[in-house]
């Protein structure tokens, strides 16, 4: 048995080899594309360079289900070790209960390859007895409780693995909390670089702390990709299971060394002239797109306008769903894609903005036009970006990352326990547990009515301030949402000028 990666997840695919007498033929059938297909040419010299015998018989070789497409190189092995028990080179019985994984080279060498941590995953739902892997995954392949996990280098240790003298991989480190404070504190772009800025600092926190999206907005220089690029070094570390999530997709992705466990929160920045199937995933065969890198962490794009506006109309529903489901023919495949999306855009074309802008209004109109509503209805928080003063310059940092992580982790584990969050970040709470997680006080629950009654906020609009009111009442450590809180979330709204009054 082996698998088949079919968007993220692992499909069972057995191997089945048929020796007849005849003219030496070699033919893999089952649906698979040239990578699979050009198993052949690897395949058959890495037999016989390891030593073994290649019959000079008419083989076949079926990847069954024959209505799964078969894709990529780590077919190899298992189709190599197919061969080598249909010509009794290998015993039947203990491959079999196996599951084998891996790419060959010519010389026999075991390669490895993409995917091996979610080929585990599958071998463990699959109930096998074992699963081998190319030595350099079997750490990888080793994060999944429950698998017996060998890794070879060459063809020829498959004899020894499979009569159980070679020794399983040994277990790596993989405490996800321990990994992400070793990559957060001390590496990376620090707050404490940071001069000036609180108001957008307060925002940064925010929304690390309730996973919310964030536009900053303001003319060139003033700070606003400084400051997005120190948010990773605010955000709290992965749980076991998000890093497990995140390590599978980059594994897929072809983004893992084999190391161990993704210790980081992703951050992505794809250039302002991606697709929108780079973006969201796609492609005749779907893959990943940067919105499934990014999740568990940060979306960034810098210089939004510039982007393409069906690129960033794709986001729309990823960053309602939580997952993009790619359509191709008669199959689906869903990616998920929690991220926060931060990005970054200057108020005109010319960049000034306010009295110095020297645009005119039809330049003015095609700027405000590549950003629609809909998109910026889903954006939690809008901060402007302004020139700090010399005398912002001159005085310490507003903040140091580490005193502001502190803040966020407090905060996200009050988010934990709340009854009804189910361990959510409180920007992903369905709106049918608003009620019960945000509980409003009276004057609160007034104002943002009140705000609501102007016909500034739509219905989506209400439930993302109260997400962001209920998180910044984290941040003060209060367990009621207070006026304050309110007035506060409603500022940050892309319309938050015409809120604030309310």
């Amino acid at each position: 048995m082996t698998f088949a990666i079919d968007g993220l997840d692992p499909r069972p695919v057995f191997v089945e080899a048929d020796l007849r007498p005849g003219l030496p033929g070699f033919t893999v059938v089952g649906l698979a594309d040239r990578a699979v297909s050009e198993a052949r040419e690897r395949v058959r010299p890495a037999i016989l360079n390891s030593g073994f015998t290649f019959p000079l018989r008419r083989l076949t070789v079926n990847l069954a289900p024959a209505h799964l497409r078969k894709a990529g190189p780590g077919f190899d092995l298992a189709i190599a070790c197919a061969i080598l028990a249909a010509s009794g080179q290998l015993p039947v019985e203990p491959l079999a209960q196996l599951a084998v994984f891996g790419e060959l080279s010519l010389t026999g060498e075991v390669r490895p390859c993409r995917g091996v941590l979610a080929v585990a995953e599958g071998a463990r739902r699959a109930g096998v007895a074992g699963l081998i892997v190319p030595r350099e995954r079997a750490g990888e392949a080793r994060l999944v409780d429950g698998v017996r996990v060998v890794g070879i280098g060459a063809l020829t240790q498959l004899g020894s693995a499979l009569s159980g003298r070679a020794p399983e991989h040994p277990a790596v480190a993989d405490d996800a909390d321990e990994g992400a404070r070793a990559g957060g504190a001390g590496e990376g772009p620090d707050l404490s670089d940071v001069h000036g800025h609180a108001a957008a600092i307060e925002a940064l926190t925010v929304a690390a702390a309730g996973g919310h999206n964030l536009l900053l907005t303001g003319p060139p220089g003033t700070g606003k990709t400084m400051l997005a690029r120190r948010l990773p070094s605010i955000l709290p570390p992965l749980t076991r299971d998000e890093a497990l999530e995140v390590t599978r997709i980059h594994s897929v992705a072809g983004l893992h060394d084999g190391s161990g466990l993704v210790r980081a929160r992703p951050f992505r920045a794809p250039h302002h002239t991606i697709s929108a199937a780079g973006l969201v995933g796609g492609g005749s065969v779907p893959t990943p797109g940067e919105a499934t890198l990014a999740h568990r962490g940060v979306l960034f794009l810098d210089e939004l306008s510039e982007f393409g506006r069906r690129a960033i109309e794709a986001l729309r529903q990823p960053l309602e769903d939580g997952h993009v489901a790619i359509v191709r023919g008669q199959r689906v495949d869903r990616f998920p894609t929690r991220f926060a999306l931060i990005a970054a855009t200057n108020p005109c074309p010319c960049g000034r903005g306010g009295r110095a802008c020297r645009c005119t209004e039809p330049e003015l109109e095609r700027h405000r036009r590549r950003l629609s509503g809909p998109l910026l209805d889903r954006i939690d928080l809008a901060v402007p970006v302004e020139r700090p003063s010399a005398r912002e310059l001159r005085e310490p940092p507003v903040a140091s990352s580490q005193a502001v992580r502190d803040r966020v982790r407090r905060a996200r584990a009050l988010q934990a326990a709340r009854p009804g969050a189910h361990g959510l970040a409180n920007a992903e709470l369905p709106s049918r547990n608003l009620p019960r997680t945000v509980v409003l006080t009276a004057s609160a629950g007034r104002s943002l009515w009140r705000a609501y009654e102007r016909g500034s906020l739509s219905a989506r609009g209400r439930d993302r301030a109260l997400r962001v009111a209920r998180t910044i009442a984290d941040l003060d450590g209060s367990d009621e949402v207070h006026p304050r809180h309110v007035a506060q979330a409603l500022g940050y709204r892309h319309d938050g000028e015409s809120l604030a009054a309310a």
